[in-house]
């Protein structure tokens, strides 16, 4: 493997256990010192901390059908997901770093994400933002590395057209 290459997958191994560490470190923070459901108001009429879990996918969707078989159906999308991702990562030209680094963050997230599946059967969320009485969905680490990877991979795909 050239140097290249390897610089290449180590950012990806970089990147992506960052934002696993931190959103696992930060899941565990949550759930070892709130009690669930418990708020903390940190940015008064902006934004609070509150212990959830989330047994559906991105943004609660599907959360009231909990079942076995939706947490295996999350489970296998995710590693499809990271599947095709890694494909990206290997296939992305190493003139687009960038791009390499926004797949990493969402290769990172859905993992982080994907521990807590298997882990727990759901999602740990704890970010609520809001102004006045409009939240939106409460979200964690993994889905604002996911967030911030999928706003560099679309500004890629729609203004660089980088060869995938």
């Amino acid at each position: 493997m050239n140097l290249i290459k390897k610089n290449k997958y180590m950012m990806l191994i970089w990147i992506a256990g960052v934002v696993v560490a931190m959103d696992q470190a930060t899941k565990l923070l949550i759930a070892g010192s709130m009690s669930y459901y418990e708020q903390i108001n940190v940015i008064p009429g902006f934004l609070n901390l509150i212990y959830i879990h989330n047994p559906g996918g991105a943004f609660g969707m599907f959360a009231q059908n909990q079942s076995n078989l939706q947490s295996f159906l999350f489970i296998g999308i995710a590693v499809a997901a990271m599947g095709l991702i890694l494909y990206l990562y290997k296939n992305t030209p190493s003139e687009y770093p960038l791009l390499s680094a926004g797949l990493a963050l969402i290769f990172g997230g859905a993992l982080g994400n994907m521990i807590d599946r298997i882990r727990l059967g759901e999602v740990i969320d704890f970010i609520d933002v809001y102004i006045g009485h409009l939240h939106w969905p409460a979200f964690n680490v993994a889905d604002s590395a996911i967030t911030i990877g999928m706003i560099i991979f679309g500004f890629y795909i729609l203004f660089r057209k980088v060869p995938l």
